[in-house]
């Protein structure tokens, strides 16, 4: 690169100044070579960055492919295997065709829980060829420590019933609670037995109606039952469930509103609960409700009678 010929004519310079107008000439061009080098590593490294994150969600993509492959097979077997015996050699295609969907997505994606999950109650559960109880046992420990919220529940099932040990009750609570913390509706029911028994723990009535309140709003049956079931029987909602119906009521209003409308409130409550169940298709459902219209024309005809004799 020829710097004088950037320069002005030399007769306006002395040669010490050229030399220095040619140093900080070069050191500028330099600094602008390396500015462009920083630039091109940076979007290097972005760009790799982007293709890690698109591999890794095109792997993912991919596993849940599989998974829900092998979720349908599963889903087939429960529907018929009612009117089959278990060993059923009819059977086996979709219990193996799901095994080896599930193989296939942890091969693509070995992070992923679904499939060790499924896998598990594939070895644990079902008959399928090749079935071993020790790596089904295995998988499910291992997607529950990965944060499957199924499987956690179910390890800590497993280990209230089929455990004596001392210290199972206690694994079993620590998992059951993992998977209350993502509000896994049969985790929430089974610790709201557990607070309402006091089985393992100190009885707290409040906190198992806040479990089966919450596990009814998911759809679970035994849950909305039992909750329906405690509105019956006059167990107090706790506040931090009704807060929220009387947010922006002043004070007065609101403390006048709950004490005119928490009888009928209840027994409102109640019958909501056992309409869920009834949804379902849980026939103790429907006999609930039966009860309370029952319980509620009663108490419309001792009405319509007290009214009677005043009059």
């Amino acid at each position: 690169f020829c710097f004088h010929l950037l320069l002005p004519p030399h007769r306006f310079f002395s040669p010490a100044k050229i030399i220095s107008l040619k140093m900080m000439m070069l050191r500028r061009l330099i600094l602008q070579q390396a500015s462009a080098a920083v630039s091109e590593s940076k979007f290097a490294r972005h760009l790799q960055g982007f293709d890690q994150r698109r591999g890794i969600h095109s792997r993912n993509k991919k596993a849940m492919e599989y998974v829900a492959k092998g979720w349908s097979a599963i889903k087939e077997v429960d529907r018929v295997i009612d009117y089959c015996e278990l060993k059923d050699r009819r059977l086996i295609p979709l219990l193996r065709g799901a095994k080896e969907n599930f193989e296939l997505a942890l091969e693509v994606d070995n992070l992923n829980t679904h499939a060790r999950y499924w896998l598990s109650k594939l070895h644990l559960k079902y008959h399928v060829p090749g079935a071993c109880k020790a790596i089904g046992a295995a998988l499910l420990v291992e997607a529950a420590d990965m944060g499957n919220a199924d499987a956690q529940y179910e390890l800590g099932c497993r280990l209230r019933v089929e455990n004596d040990h001392v210290q199972s009750d206690q694994q079993a609570f620590h998992y059951i609670e993992n998977a209350v913390d993502q509000l896994h509706p049969g985790a929430l029911y089974l610790l709201g037995i557990v607070y309402l028994t006091g089985d393992c723990v100190k009885q707290d009535v409040d906190s198992a109606i806040w479990c089966f309140h919450r596990a009814s709003e998911k759809g679970h049956v035994g849950a909305a039952i039992a909750y329906g079931s405690l509105l019956l029987r006059g167990v107090q909602v706790p506040e931090s469930l009704t807060k929220l119906n009387t947010v922006g009521v002043s004070p007065p209003k609101r403390l006048r509103k709950n004490q005119e409308n928490q009888e009928m409130n209840q027994l409102e409550m109640a019958k909501e609960q056992f309409q869920i169940a009834a949804r379902a298709g849980c026939d103790l459902g429907l006999k609930w409700l039966q009860r309370v219209e029952q319980e509620e024309k009663l108490l419309m005809n001792e009405e319509d009678n007290e009214c009677a004799s005043y009059v």
